[in-house]
């Protein structure tokens, strides 16, 4: 398509995982942009944790056009996109607790596969604190539920969900000594997405690879709320239409039925259903034979890539050639789908089957023609491309008069549009064909949600070892079954939107802010603003309703004064038989525009307006990231509300606004605090240059450096510690950032 729209005169930009900054931003700029779902979501989330807008690439959103929409703003919903960073190593501890779970029975913890929960007994959690004790992981006289042991709990749990819940080939795969997430809904390898909150660390100690470190959220949104920051949003799929109140509801948008530009050929059979899936195989194996022997070419859809080998080990016994396509061939995915409607070829795949590249009967000219050799001469080339016409053409006739491309389903997916979707490999564009699925009541579905009333039915019908039933109850039954799944998902997907909505208007305000911070030359107002704020925040808290001498903390009002600007002041003579406060506030106005108009003598006002922007940026990212580690903990708990009566979300929304308020207070605080304490060294690299002479540029030993100002000369920046005085290792930091000493402002100036 993009050469069809440059011919049109149109620019047309591709965005792609490993592309330069330079290349992201040009690609934006672009008329016409393409690029992956996750692509877009992480590269606004990095643009907001950007210094300048030069640094930024994307511009302002105007429409988006998603392809397999359903997929998108459906099936990834319920995950959203997060930007963490490292926390501290607790890979021993994941390895110690791993070694407990395989100790516990079947006595010892209670699964729910529905909602795919599983809890420890109350046997289970003395069981478990015993194991703890040997191990020692816990204190002989203490208890799992103590406060102390609150982060054994966590690891227990999550490492009874690696072992109970998540089953390899089916959930994840091994790749490169790396636990690799598989997409439920097309089969794919998610590369560098992991599960959150310690999962992907318990399955790396389950199956024996190296454990990664923790990650702490830096940035997240989700798909709904990141698509639906555009004016504009449309899309296409050939399922939605199971899907069409959720498109409403979510995003306001109608779902169109368009007819096929042919009429459709293919057959859908009645599902035939088993009674264990070993009779349910043998079955699969039997229909492959036969239409194998009729040149009659067959695509084998599977769950997992567990059952896509099995049915593969079960066919090389037959000496049946296929291909196997699952998430451990990816690379081979194009190429595999191409050549699935040759006639007699066996292709058995996963959910992936066919995205992006259709299935042609007698095979893709157009793979094969570009297999062909360049060094050949023209007129050779053109002999075998015509070779290869005449051979497709020849083939596609053989397929046609077999019946066309055979699918079959060896089990129901829990997405009815999932079965549509790899149904719909077969009749495209007018051509024959056939699908049919088989099940088994040992299949997770039928297990889960359908199994006892169907059991009950074949029992009475007497079915013997290897007979099948066709009944339309039955299939009614799975759809129910099917239905039911989805109306789940679907209450995960709008209960997600419903807690995300919270933070994303928070994110918002942040966000704007953050935009406002860097498109700005001069912060001296704002700075202004946030210090005024400040000031009156010190009087209210400290001499608010305390109208006479006696009642007035002064003293707390000169400590808070000189622990945030580092200045000696005595408010005393404001205070007689009244408390003055608006004399108060208006000297301590005067003190800190003091403060500021000497560190711009002394710097400069072009340093100033650096280092305003710098450590604007640099303390709202950090209490931001503080502020979504809070509300991560705050989700986590939030249901028990359910028990006291109370609505969990309205608890969750009051509570967010609670400490998003408090947020905001503290950035005001500590940025202003950093700046009143900065102290720049200045230093002339050659010895010649003056002041005057050269831009200056400020590091900070805190996150990231500005790589847009590295043609501005080094300076170091540090923070007064003399100011503060004595201050031990283990206390409470005097930048206000509630964190140690050693872990912050001791850290930076050791680290100098």
């Amino acid at each position: 398509m993009g050469k069809i729209f440059e011919f049109l005169g149109l620019t047309v930009g591709c965005i792609t995982h490993d592309i330069s900054d330079a290349a992201r931003k040009k690609a934006y700029a672009s008329d016409i942009t393409y690029g992956t779902n996750n692509e877009f979501g992480f590269d606004y989330l990095r643009d907001n944790m950007k210094f300048t807008h030069e640094q930024l690439s994307q511009r302002p959103f105007n429409f988006a056009v998603i392809d397999e929409v359903d997929s998108i703003l459906i099936d990834e919903a319920r995950t959203p996109l997060i930007i963490s960073g490292p926390t501290e190593d607790n890979s021993e501890l994941y390895n110690k607790i791993n070694k407990l779970i395989p100790k516990l029975g079947s006595e010892d913890f209670e699964k729910d596969e529905k909602s795919r929960t599983v809890t420890l007994t109350e046997a289970g959690t003395n069981k478990v604190e015993e194991l703890l004790i040997k191990a020692g992981l816990l204190e002989q006289d203490s208890n799992l539920y103590d406060l102390e042991n609150v982060h054994l709990i966590h690891h227990i749990n999550q490492a009874l969900k690696a072992h109970q819940l998540f089953s390899k080939d089916t959930d994840y795969m091994i790749k490169n000594n790396q636990i690799l997430i598989i997409d439920d809904f097309t089969g794919r390898a998610l590369e560098g997405r992991r599960y959150s909150e310690g999962l992907h660390q318990a399955l790396e100690a389950k199956e024996n690879v190296t454990v990664q470190n923790e990650n702490q959220t830096l940035a997240s949104v989700t798909f709904q709320n990141y698509f639906r920051l555009y004016p504009k949003i449309s899309g296409m799929t050939g399922t939605a239409m199971t899907e069409a109140e959720e498109f409403f509801d979510i995003y306001k948008l109608d779902v169109v039925e368009i007819p096929p530009n042919k009429p459709k050929c293919r057959k859908d059979e009645e599902d035939e259903i088993y009674r264990t899936a070993e009779e349910k195989y043998q079955a699969i194996i039997t229909q492959i034979e036969e239409s194998h022997k009729q040149n009659q070419p067959v695509l084998v859809g599977t769950v997992s890539i567990e059952k896509s080998e099995l049915i593969s080990s079960m066919l090389k016994k037959k000496k049946i050639k296929h291909h196997v396509l699952n998430a451990k061939y990816h690379e081979e995915e194009a190429f595999i789908i191409s050549q699935a409607g040759v006639a007699g070829a066996v292709t058995i795949a996963t959910n992936m089957a066919g995205r992006g590249t259709d299935i042609m009967l007698g095979g893709n000219a157009e793979m094969l023609i570009a297999g062909i050799d360049e060094k050949l001469s023209k007129a050779e080339y053109d002999k075998k491309v015509a070779s290869i016409k005449s051979d497709v053409q020849n083939n596609k006739n053989i397929a046609i008069a077999a019946g066309g491309l055979f699918v079959i389903g060896t089990e129901r997916h829990e997405s009815r549009r999932i079965d549509n979707q790899l149904r719909g490999r077969s009749g495209r564009q007018g051509d024959p064909g056939k699908s049919k699925f088989y099940l088994s009541l040992e299949d997770d579905l039928m297990r889960i949600f359908a199994s006892e009333r169907i059991g009950s039915i074949l029992q009475k019908l007497g079915l013997g070892h290897g007979e099948a039933i066709y009944h339309p109850m039955i299939s009614k039954a799975l759809e129910r079954a099917q239905q039911k799944v989805e109306s789940r998902n679907f209450e995960i997907r709008k209960n997600l939107l419903r807690y995300d909505d919270v933070a994303s208007e928070q994110r918002k305000v942040i966000y704007e802010q953050r935009s406002e911070i860097m498109a700005s030359d001069n912060l001296s107002e704002m700075t202004e603003d946030m210090w005024k704020q400040l000031n009156e925040e010190l009087v209210r808290t400290n001499l608010e309703d305390k109208s006479c001498l006696e009642e007035a903390d002064i003293e707390s009002l000169e400590r808070e004064v000189f622990r945030i600007y580092g200045v000696h002041e005595s408010f005393a003579e404001f205070v007689g038989v009244e408390v003055n406060h608006d004399a108060i506030i208006t000297r301590l106005d005067e003190i800190v525009e003091g403060v500021f108009v000497s560190k711009a003598e002394e710097y400069s006002k072009e340093v100033m307006q650096i280092a305003e922007k710098r450590f604007l940026l640099l303390t709202l990212d950090q209490l931001w990231k503080d502020h979504l580690h809070a509300l991560d903990h705050l989700r986590q708990g939030i249901n028990l509300r359910a028990y006291g009566q109370k609505d969990p979300l309205n608890e969750y929304k009051r509570e967010a606004f609670g400490l998003f308020e408090q947020m905001l207070g503290s950035i005001r605080e500590l940025a202003v605090t950093r700046l009143a304490h900065m102290h720049l060294k200045l230093s002339d690299e050659d010895g010649s240059k003056a002041l005057s002479d050269y831009q200056p540029k400020i590091e900070m030993h805190e996150s990231r450096i500005d790589p847009a100002e590295e043609n501005l000369q080094s300076k170091i920046t540090s923070f007064q510690q003399e100011a503060w005085g004595k201050v031990g290792r283990n206390e409470k930091c005097p930048c206000g950032s509630e964190k140690k000493y050693k872990q912050c402002h001791g850290r930076l100036v050791s680290g100098m």
